[in-house]
Order: structure tokens, then C-alpha cells, then sequence
């Protein structure tokens, strides 16, 4: 199975930024589909940011779109997620996956982000 890492998460103001990392476990000019998840305590898995094919355009929920952006790097085994201007309702744990569906089975233990003042 393919093995996904995040990394990246923190404690941040609101307004600041974060780089999140997924580093896999073989090139990610392998993935067809790419994406970003999060998931707080108590509420459902949602998707943020995801894209198909090596030069796809990425796609965003609407309440992350003009702050968040997918990268993905096909020469390496990391893919990133860019999150600007961060708001509290952000906190989540984030998660990444070779699928733009959150019925994808095989997630990491993912990464914590918390945006509070």
C-alpha cells in the first residue's frame, strides 16, 4: 500500500500561515490524484484541496479557496498544501491521500493544526 506522511501542522495566530507537508512513499509523479483533508473532533472528514493528473488544476472547497493552495512537486516524494491566512475555524487535523475521495481507507495519522489568537 502507499504510505503517506504529514507533516507541517502547528499552533498559529489568526492571519499567519502554514506549509504543510505529505511525504510519500514513492514519487508523486506516480499519483493520478492528489488531495488534502481535515477532520475535527466531532464532525465528518472533509476534502480542502485536490487535483488529478500530473498538471491538473487543483480544486477547492469554497471556504479554503484564495487562501489554500495544493503543490504538487512530481520530481520528488512530497506534495504540499499552503495555507495563508488562517482562520480559527481551520483547526483540524490534516490529512493527505492519493485520492481526492474521503472514501479513501488507508489514512496517516495526519497533522494538527490549531489557529487561535
Amino acid at each position: 500500500q502507499v504510505q503517506l506522511v504529514e507533516s507541517g501542522g502547528g499552533t498559529v495566530q489568526p492571519g499567519e500561515s502554514l506549509r504543510l507537508s505529505c511525504r510519500t512513499s514513492g514519487s508523486v509523479s506516480s499519483f493520478y490524484a492528489i488531495g488534502w483533508f481535515r477532520r475535527s473532533p466531532g464532525k465528518q472528514r472533509e476534502g480542502i484541496a485536490c487535483m488529478t493528473g500530473s498538471d491538473g488544476i487543483p480544486s477547492y472547497r469554497d471556504s479554503v479557496k484564495g487562501r489554500f493552495t495544493l503543490i504538487r512537486d512530481n520530481s520528488g516524494n512530497t506534495f504540499y498544501l499552503q495555507m495563508n491566512d488562517l482562520r480559527p475555524e481551520d483547526t483540524a487535523t490534516y490529512y493527505c491521500a492519493p485520492s481526492c475521495r474521503t472514501q479513501y481507507t488507508d489514512w496517516g495519522q495526519g497533522t494538527q493544526v490549531i489557529v487561535a489568537s
